[in-house]
């Protein structure tokens, strides 16, 4: 993890050095990502450098999380705002057309991804994004919602590896051992929406170069492979830039 760590700290400052910025701006939900992606900012470009943007939906997000979130900001010396996605949602409600659960639910993430960009232009900041490698084979995010960003560092990161770094960096017990969720509604789960552990998730996907058949012929969950492999392939166009369509 050491090794993993200073990588990381290298790459984060490379990409900003490239980029000719030097602040840096996240999302942070008070959950395990989040917080090693705050974490890791922080040890590469400063405390001063960064800020996190705290965006519950109230009535929702668990005030633990809220407490969580403003406490790693308080312990790091991070700048944060808190700014409640409520009311940002309202005029949704009138649109001419009813919208289905998934685009409710959707239309949350890309609110959040454009309070991260409204503060990163006026503050010449960077968005960094906080998705995990395990995340972003399996397509869990949300299209110009949470996958937008200018950087990923934890993009090369199972979810059990990002665990294994957040023990490394000393990340307080409370945030490692809470239950993976994106709080989209009420006891919303990653483990149950995805249907496994991440751990049992991070097996099949750490294999899946070999093929579904030869996965389940090792003796593997065949709904399981069979379900994280449709996923995978119903989900490719998410990390996708938009086709173009050749007329040369």
């Amino acid at each position: 993890m050491e090794n993993i760590h200073q990588k990381l700290i290298s790459g984060i400052r490379d990409f900003f050095h490239l980029a000719e910025h030097n602040k840096a701006v996240l999302g942070l939900s008070g959950g395990l990502d989040s917080a090693v992606t705050l974490k890791l900012s922080v040890d590469a470009l400063g405390p001063e450098n960064v800020s996190a943007i705290l965006m519950p939906e109230n009535g929702i997000t668990r005030s633990e999380n809220i407490a969580h979130a403003k406490g790693l900001c308080q312990f790091l010396r991070v700048e944060y705002y808190y700014q409640p996605i409520n009311s940002f949602m309202i005029d949704y409600s009138s649109l001419s057309w009813k919208q289905n659960e998934v685009a409710f639910i959707n239309t949350k993430a890309r609110i959040r991804a454009t309070i991260l960009y409204n503060y990163a232009n006026t503050k010449h900041a960077l968005v960094v994004g906080t998705s995990n490698k395990s995340e972003l084979i399996l397509g869990y995010g949300t299209k110009y919602g949470d996958l937008a960003s200018d950087l990923l560092p934890l993009g090369e990161l199972y979810k059990t590896q990002v665990k294994e770094l957040a023990e490394f960096m000393g990340l307080p017990n409370e945030i490692i051992k809470k239950e993976p969720s994106a709080e989209l509604y009420p006891g919303q789960t990653d483990e149950q929406e995805l249907g496994a552990t991440y751990k049992e998730l991070d097996i099949v996907l750490k294999q899946r170069d070999l093929g579904e058949e030869a996965l389940i012929g090792k003796g593997m969950n065949p709904m399981l492979v069979r379900s994280i492999f449709k996923r995978i392939k119903n989900n490719q166009h998410k990390l996708s830039a938009p086709p173009i369509i050749q007329i040369l």
